[in-house]
């Protein structure tokens, strides 16, 4: 399934944020993207795991300023609007296929009601 397109310029990698123009290669699947860079760095994670207590966060945090952080939240708004259009697209789908707004709802962890609410279109 292809994302919608950020900033309508392309996609972006749902971990880092960069634009699909600024890696090498952009793995999209439904409402995730993920860049090579952020595969490496998952699997150099998993390669360096020990089990105990470990902090998640993402780790570029760290190296970031306020300003550059703050720069790059449009992005990682962009990026949740992708989410958010591409679960729109899933439900509209099972809706589709007669799936009952119960049933989706329960799949979502959220009652029925609030299932509809959220992605009938209707007030």
């Amino acid at each position: 399934m292809l994302a919608e397109t950020m900033d309508g310029g392309g996609r972006a990698c749902s971990f880092c944020v960069k634009p699909e123009a600024e890696v090498a290669k952009l793995v999209t699947g439904p409402g995730v993207n993920i860049c090579t860079e952020c595969v490496d760095l998952a699997a150099s994670i998993v390669a360096a795991y020990r089990p105990g207590p470990t902090e998640l966060r993402m780790p570029m945090w760290g190296e970031l300023s306020d300003a550059e952080m703050l720069e790059r939240l449009p992005r990682v708004a962009a990026v949740a609007d992708q989410v958010e259009a591409d679960l729109r697209m899933w439900v509209t789908e099972l809706r589709r296929r007669g799936v009952t707004w119960a049933r989706i709802g329960q799949a979502l962890g959220i009652t029925r009601q609030s299932a509809w609410e959220r992605f009938s279109g209707e007030e």
